[in-house]
């Protein structure tokens, strides 16, 4: 359920289906020949999805960016789009934290995967995606 918003062709051929479902939450169908392979909901925040190196975040505005490529395995700590740095940790299984860190190595934002769900956030125009699995990937 929900108000439909747009429908946005992706990178990899697949579609983002997007509809409102409350003040500042939407949610995304990814869909490929009418097949949903995933679904990504804002809950208040920006939210992310690796999908099978296509990353894709939604804005609290009901807006995709989607992009192919660039994702880096962490553990480690990886240059950004936008002159972030992000340092990857392993927390726990399917549980990671990234650090971003800007030009100066202060920490700007800290995001989490949360259970078995990849994030995604907007840092002021960087879109960027980490995964449960470590992978992390940015785009501008």
């Amino acid at each position: 359920s929900g108000t439909a918003v747009s429908n946005l062709p992706l990178p990899d051929g697949s579609e983002a289906r997007v509809t409102k479902v409350g003040d500042q939450n939407f949610r995304a169908k990814i869909v490929n020949k009418g097949d949903v392979l995933a679904t990504i909901e804002t809950h208040d925040a920006a939210a992310g999805l690796d999908a099978n190196d296509m990353f894709v975040v939604l804005t609290t505005d009901g807006r995709v960016h989607a992009w192919m490529g660039g994702g880096q395995s962490g553990p480690g700590t990886f240059a950004l789009k936008g002159g972030f740095d992000a340092k990857v940790t392993k927390v726990g299984e399917l549980h990671y934290r990234a650090q971003l860190l800007d030009r100066d190595g202060k920490v700007v934002d800290t995001i989490e995967t949360a259970g078995r769900h990849d994030v995604g956030v907007d840092a002021n125009g960087v879109y960027i995606v980490l995964s449960n699995g470590g992978i992390i990937s940015s785009h501008d």
